[in-house]
C-alpha cells in the first residue's frame, strides 16, 4: 500500500476488501460443491447455484446457413434482428436490426401486453423486409432466470411467457404466432439468456468456445449482474433425461452465497449494500461482483472513512449521504493509472467535496480494491467451472476458450488481467483463453437458433439412415419364428438339405453329472494358434496344464498331411514335457471348423475357414487324419474318443459347474449355438431315447433368403466384400468380425450426407477393417467421456469434434443393439422349442456362453438378456460365462464319453 494511504483506518478497509489466495481457493471449492448440488436431482430444488439446463447441445461448426430472426427483450426496448448465415464458418453474417422503444404499460402491465408488444415489433420489422421465405426460425433472448424444459419451452408451456399472449407468473405459455394472412410464419426455435448467447457468438469450428462469463450486462439490458454458463457432460445434468453428448448449463451463480456460504468474506460495506437492496439476503455473489453494486460498495466505504475523519477533512460530507452518487463507470475511470486521479477529483468535486491529493489517492485505492476483489471472485467461480469440466472429462490438462462480456471486462483492462491471472493460480491444470464477445445477445441468439436447426436436420438424417438397423418387437418375433422353422427343417431327414440352419448331430448324449474322474488330453484347433492340454478331473475340482503352439502360414495353406504331422509333433512335445509319453489318455478334440459329424469320434470337414486351406482335408474324417499322422510318427499313445466344436465345449465346460446348462452359445469373432434336443426329434440319426446335443451352425441362418427383409444396404456392402459372399449371413449381422465394418459403412453414408465431419471427405474411412469391433466396446463404455471417444477417433485419423463423437457413439450403439437383439431372437427360438419338447409351462435352463463380444462389450449381454425375457417370457434363462470351453470342454466331452462307456 503506497505511503499516501498508510492510515490505519484506510488500511483496514483495504485489507477487508482484499482476499488472499487461500480464501479464493476456499471460495472455489464452495462454488464447486454448490454446482454439484445444482446438477443433482436430489439436491437441485434446494441449491443456490441453480445449474439450469438450457437444452443447447452443440456449439457452432461453421456449416450453419440460412435466415434467422431474433427478438431480444431489453430493459427499455425490444430489438428485432434478422441474420443471414452463409455456411462460411459464421465469419461474415449479414445482419439487419431495428430497436423498438417499449411503452410503460408493456413493461409494468400484464404479461400478455408485453408479449403482444413483442409480436407487434416482429410484424413491423418483417413488413419492412422483403423475403421469399414462408417460414422464419426465431430465437428469443429472455434475460430472466427460467427453468427450461426444452430449447423453446419454459415450465409446461412455450417461449417467454407466451409471445402470442398470456404470461401467468412470468412463465411460458405459447409460441409466437402471427395473424392469418401474414406473409411470414415465425416458429420460435430457441429461448436463451445473454450468457448462452455470449458463448455461442465466440465459438467457431476451429475455436470452439465452451464457457461464457458475463461480468455485467450493458447496452440497455435489464440486469447489471453476473452469470456464467458452460458445456457440461449431459450424463451429469441429472435434471434432464438426455445422457449423451453435452448440454450448456446456465449456472445462475449470482445466487451463490444465499445460504450464508460467503459470510466470512462479507465486509460491513457489503452488508449495508445488501440491506439497502430490493432483495436483502439474495443474490449475494452478484452483489460482490456485479457492476450494479460496485459503485455502492465504494460509496459505503467512503462514507465510513469520512465518518472516521480520515477522508474529506474540511468538506461537507453530508453530500455523500445519497445512495447511487457514485456510478460503476466512474469507479472504472478512477482506477486508471494516468487519468484516474483527475477523474477522482472531478467526480468528488461534482458532489460538492473539496478533495485533497491524498483523498483522491485513497479513493483510487479503494476503487481498485473493490474492482480487483470483483475480478478475483469471478476468477474463483471460473476456476471452479474449469476444474469441474476437467474432472468430468477425465483430463489431466484442460485447454479451453472462455467467452467474456460485460461492462467490467470491457471497461478496464485491469479487470481482465486479474481475471486471467487469478484463474491460472486457482486452476493451474486448466489453460483458459479469454475471448471478448461481440453482440452476445443478438448475434449469439441467432447462432443458437441456427445450430438448433442444424441439429434438427442432423437428427432427421440420422434417424432416416439408422431406421433399417432399428428392429421392432414384431421384426424380432418374426426372426424368432423363422429360426424355429429353420430348426425344424434342419432336424428332419427329408428337409435337412433345404434348411439354412444345419442342425448337425454331435453324438454327445449327456452333460457332466459330477461323477467324472481321471486324466484327459484335449486338443484345441480353431485358428493360427492351437493348444494342447492335460485336464485332471477329481472330486475336489478340475486342474489343467496347457501349452500354445503356432501353426505357420505355410503349414495352414500347405498339405493336410503336413498340417496333421505338425499337430502330432506338438502333441508329442507336450506329452514329453508333462511326462505323459507312457500313458494312453482319452483325448477330446475341439475342431472349430464346419463338419458333418458321423459319430462322437468321426467328423467330416465340410470346408476350411479362418485362413486355412490345407489340401486333401475337405470331405475327410479329421479324426482319421489325426490318427494316420500319429501312425506316421509312430506315436501310439493317442486315443481320440470325441471330436467337438467350441460351442459344444462351452456347454460342457459350464455343465460341469451347473447341471442345468444344456445350451452353448458363442458370440465372438463368429457366432454359433448348440442345445440338448430330444432324440425322437432328430430325424438325421437313428434312435428315439434320450437326448443329443445339436450343433446348430446358426451362423448360416438366412443363407437361403429367409432373412432378406432385415438385411440393410450396409449389411449387403459388408457381405459383398467378404471371402464367402452370400454365406454365414446371420453371423455377419451379429459377430465381432463384422460389426466394425457395418459401423464403417454407416459412417461413410453419414459423411456423404454431410452429417459427420462437416461433410468433408474422409479418405481414412475408405480403408477396410479400420474400425475394429474392439472400438465399439470401448466407445460404448458407461461413463466414457466424450473427450476419450474423440481421442479414439483421432487415433484412427478421423478429425472428429465432440458432436461427431456423440453421433459415432450412437451408430455403434445401434449396430451392437441390433446384434444382441438378433442373438436373443435366435436363442428365444431354442429355449421355447426345448420347453415345448418337454411339455413344460415354464422352463429353467442355463446357457454356457463364450466369446469376446459377449464378455467384453459393455452392453451386449444386458441387451441380449433383456430381449430374451421379452421374447420367451415362459423361460427362465441363466447365463454362465465359460472358462475355457474349447480346452476344458473338450476334455469333459471325453470324460462323459468314458463314463458312458463304463
Amino acid at each position: 500500500i503506497p505511503a499516501l494511504t498508510r492510515c490505519p483506518q484506510v488500511q483496514r478497509a483495504l485489507l477487508a476488501l482484499t482476499l488472499p489466495l487461500e480464501m479464493l481457493q476456499e471460495v472455489k471449492g464452495r462454488m464447486m460443491r454448490a454446482m454439484s448440488e445444482g446438477l443433482s436431482r436430489q439436491t437441485h430444488a434446494q441449491a443456490n447455484v441453480r445449474m439450469l439446463p438450457t437444452y443447447v447441445c452443440s456449439t457452432p461448426d461453421g456449416t450453419e446457413k440460412g435466415n434467422v430472426l431474433v427478438a431480444e427483450l431489453c430493459q427499455s426496448h425490444v430489438r428485432i434482428l434478422l441474420m443471414t448465415l452463409l455456411g462460411d464458418g459464421n465469419q461474415s453474417p449479414h445482419m439487419t436490426d431495428k430497436i423498438f422503444d417499449m411503452p410503460e404499460d408493456s413493461m409494468q402491465g400484464p404479461g400478455e401486453a408485453l408479449f403482444d408488444f413483442i409480436a407487434q415489433c416482429v410484424r413491423q420489422f418483417l413488413a419492412g423486409i422483403p423475403s421469399p421465405e414462408e417460414r422464419l426460425p426465431l430465437g428469443f433472448v429472455f434475460p430472466f432466470s427460467c427453468k427450461q424444459t426444452q430449447l423453446n419451452k419454459v415450465g409446461d408451456g412455450g417461449v417467454g411467457g407466451g409471445l402470442a399472449g398470456g404470461c401467468p407468473h412470468g412463465e411460458a405459455d405459447d409460441a409466437l404466432a402471427l395473424p392469418p394472412g401474414q406473409l411470414f410464419h415465425v416458429e420460435v426455435v430457441a429461448l436463451m439468456n445473454d450468457t448462452v448467447g455470449t458463448m455461442m457468438t465466440c465459438s467457431t469450428r476451429e475455436r470452439p468456445c465452451e464457457v461464457a462469463l458475463v461480468t455485467a450486462t450493458w447496452r440497455g439490458r435489464t440486469s447489471k449482474g453476473t452469470n456464467s454458463c458452460f458445456m457440461a457432460e449431459a450424463l451429469h445434468v441429472e435434471m434432464v433425461e438426455e445422457t449423451h453428448g453435452r448440454m450448456c448449463v446456465n449456472t445462475e451463480w449470482g445466487c451463490f452465497g444465499d445460504d450464508d456460504a460467503l459470510n466470512d468474506i462479507l465486509t460491513p460495506y457489503d452488508q449495508r449494500v445488501d440491506q439497502e437492496s430490493s432483495n436483502p439476503g439474495k443474490k449475494r455473489f452478484e452483489k460482490l461482483v456485479g457492476s450494479l453494486y460496485l459503485g455502492d460498495i465504494v460509496w459505503h466505504t467512503l462514507v465510513a472513512l469520512a465518518a472516521e475523519k480520515v477522508l474529506f477533512i474540511g468538506s461537507n460530507v453530508a453530500v455523500l449521504g445519497t445512495k447511487g452518487t457514485l456510478k460503476t463507470q466512474q469507479v472504472l475511470e478512477i482506477m486508471d493509472n494516468e487519468e484516474g486521479m483527475a477523474k477522482a477529483r472531478a467526480a468528488l468535486e461534482a458532489l460538492g467535496l473539496r478533495p485533497s491529493e491524498r483523498d483522491c489517492c485513497r479513493v483510487q485505492q479503494i476503487c481498485r480494491a473493490v474492482v480487483s476483489r470483483s475480478a478475483a471472485l469471478c476468477a474463483a467461480g471460473l476456476a471452479a467451472i474449469l476444474s469441474y469440466i476437467r474432472h468430468s472429462r477425465g483430463l489431466e490438462r484442460l485447454m479451453i476458450n472462455v467467452a467474456v462480456d460485460g461492462e467490467l471486462y470491457r471497461g478496464h483492462s485491469r479487470f481482465g488481467e486479474i481475471l486471467q491471472s487469478v484463474t491460472g493460480l486457482l486452476a493451474p491444470e486448466c489453460m483458459a483463453t479469454l475471448v471478448p464477445s461481440v453482440d452476445g445477445t443478438g448475434r449469439g441468439a441467432a447462432i443458437v437458433t441456427a445450430v438448433a436447426l442444424r441439429l434438427v436436420e442432423q437428427r432427421r438424417e440420422m434417424d432416416q439412415l439408422l431406421a433399417p438397423l432399428r428392429l421392432s418387437r414384431a421384426d424380432l418375433e418374426r426372426v424368432q419364428a423363422l429360426m424355429r422353422q429353420e430348426m425344424e427343417l434342419g432336424l428332419g431327414q427329408q428337409t435337412n438339405a433345404s434348411s439354412s440352419v444345419r442342425m448337425l448331430p454331435t453324438y454327445v448324449r449327456g452333460t457332466p453329472d459330477g461323477t467324472e474322474r481321471g486324466e484327459f488330453l484335449a486338443l484345441d484347433l480353431g485358428g493360427t494358434n492351437f493348444r494342447v492340454l492335460v485336464v485332471r478331473v477329481a472330486e475336489d475340482g478340475i486342474r489343467m496344464a496347457s501349452e500354445i503352439y503356432l501353426i505357420p502360414t505355410n503349414v495352414m495353406q500347405g498339405t493336410g498331411k503336413a498340417l496333421f504331422d505338425h499337430i502330432i509333433d506338438c502333441i508329442m512335445d507336450f506329452q514329453l514335457k508333462q511326462d505323459l509319453m507312457e500313458q494312453v489318455l482319452p483325448l477330446g478334440f475341439t475342431f472349430s471348423f464346419p463338419c458333418q459329424q458321423l459319430g462322437l469320434d468321426k467328423a467330416v470337414l465340410l470346408t476350411w475357414t479362418k485362413g486355412f486351406s490345407a489340401s486333401g482335408c475337405v470331405g475327410e474324417d479329421v479324426v482319421q487324419l489325426l490318427r494316420e499322422a500319429a501312425q506316421r510318427k509312430e506315436h501310439s499313445a493317442l486315443k481320440v474318443v470325441a471330436v467337438v466344436n467350441d460351442t459344444v465345449g462351452t456347454m460342457m465346460s459350464c455343465g460341469y459347474d451347473d447341471p442345468k446348462c444344456e445350451i452353448g452359445l458363442i458370440v465372438g469373432t463368429g457366432t454359433n449355438a448348440c442345445y440338448m434336443e430330444e432324440m425322437r426329434n432328430v430325424g438325421t440319426v437313428e434312435g428315439e431315447q434320450g437326448r443329443m446335443c445339436i450343433n446348430m451352425e446358426w451362423g448360416a441362418f438366412g443363407d437361403n433368403g429367409c432373412l432378406d427383409h432385415i438385411f440393410t444396404d450396409f449389411d449387403r456392402l459388408v457381405d459383398e466384400k467378404t471371402i464367402n459372399a452370400g454365406k454365414q449371413r446371420f453371423e455377419k449381422l451379429i459377430s465381432g468380425m463384422y460389426l466394425g465394418e457395418i459401423v464403417r459403412y454407416v459412417l461413410l453414408a453419414l459423411v456423404e450426407k454431410q452429417v459427420l465431419f462437416r461433410g468433408k471427405p474422409c479418405p481414412r474411412l475408405q480403408s477396410r477393417d479400420i474400425f475394429k469391433t474392439k472400438f465399439l466396446s470401448t466407445i460404448e463404455l458407461d461413463g466414457l467421456a466424450l473427450q476419450q471417444v474423440q481421442a479414439i477417433l483421432q487415433d484412427l485419423e478421423l478429425d472428429a469434434s465432440f458432436e461427431d463423437s456423440v453421433l459415432v457413439q450412437e451408430v455403434c450403439q445401434t449396430v451392437s443393439l441390433r446384434a444382441a437383439q438378433l442373438c436373443a431372437a435366435g436363442l428365444a427360438a431354442v429355449v421355447e422349442k426345448m420347453r415345448e419338447n418337454r411339455g413344460l409351462s415354464q422352463l429353467a435352463v442355463t446357457v454356457g456362453v463364450d466369446g469376446t463380444l459377449y464378455k467384453v462389450h459393455p452392453r451386449f449381454s444386458q441387451h441380449l438378456q433383456k430381449m430374451l425375457r421379452e421374447l420367451a417370457p415362459n423361460c427362465t434363462v441363466t447365463f454362465l460365462q465359460s472358462e475355457d470351453g474349447s480346452g476344458k470342454g473338450a476334455a469333459l466331452v471325453a470324460a462323459v464319453a468314458c463314463r458312458g462307456a463304463e
